[in-house]
């Protein structure tokens, strides 16, 4: 600790994962065609992850600031997921075994609030090159198994409306919790080698904690109003389709 804060940084994730996952992609859509929205969402999933892996946004996240590495947490464990899962063809999704909805949301929630107890988000902090990495691994995978069901499920919009504000309840008082704490309590940004920006590790926190609420308040009720919509449209149809 104590470098050049917006230093570049060149790790396993970026030099491996990114480009391990890109092939992937490109070796499925010889098989199976998508569309270019769903290239795109691809192509984003990666530009989002090297942003977070090996830009400076990286060295500031894991010896600076708290909230800049809750920000690489979320498009881990959210923003990438998601448009990863957007991106696979329908054809290719139905090939691959069945995602159950209940048992995905409880391991992403469970991942998610475990990483953050402060005793474990300290020690993967201090082990950049392997528990971190795992860290990282985990926010991922589990973040594929929330999206599946909403994207690639056989579910009503119904069940998908309340599933993504059941993940919007259940992950939400992370955020509010180290909004709303007195103290800081990751000691590792305590031993930060300055405060960058001018933020105490106190009001870093705080920052971490009200910008994490309002991302996942906009992500999950997003989607949850999308799908409350259809769900609404599908009921106005079904009575359209009763007897007078």
């Amino acid at each position: 600790m104590g470098g050049d804060p917006y230093a570049w940084s060149w790790n396993a994730e970026a030099l491996l994962a990114t480009p391990a996952l890109t092939a992937a992609y490109v070796l499925a859509l010889r098989s199976y065609a998508a569309s270019a929205w769903r290239i795109a969402c691809f192509a984003a999933a990666i530009l989002l992850l090297l942003a977070v892996t090996i830009t400076p946004l990286e060295t500031i996240a894991l010896e600076y600031l708290l909230s800049i590495h809750l920000l690489q947490n979320v498009v881990l464990a959210e923003w990438a997921p998601a448009l990863v899962v957007l991106a696979i063809p329908p054809a290719l999704a139905a090939t691959l075994p069945r995602v159950p909805a209940v048992p995905a949301l409880l391991l992403w929630v469970a991942n998610y609030g475990v990483w953050h107890l402060p005793w474990l988000y300290d020690t993967a902090l201090r082990h950049p090159h392997t528990l971190l990495h795992l860290e990282h691994a985990l926010y991922f995978a589990t973040g594929l198994l929330l999206w599946w069901p909403v994207v690639h499920g056989p579910h009503s919009p119904g069940f998908k409306a309340g599933y993504l504000f059941a993940a919007f309840a259940l992950a939400s008082p992370i955020g509010l919790l180290l909004a709303l704490i007195p103290e800081p309590v990751y000691e590792f940004y305590l031993d930060a080698p300055k405060e960058l920006w001018g933020l105490e590790p106190l009001v870093d926190q705080q920052i971490a904690g009200v910008t994490m609420s309002l991302e996942q308040a906009f992500v999950f009720f997003a989607g949850f109003a999308l799908f409350f919509a259809r769900f609404l449209k599908e009921q106005d149809a079904a009575e359209d389709k009763l007897p007078t």
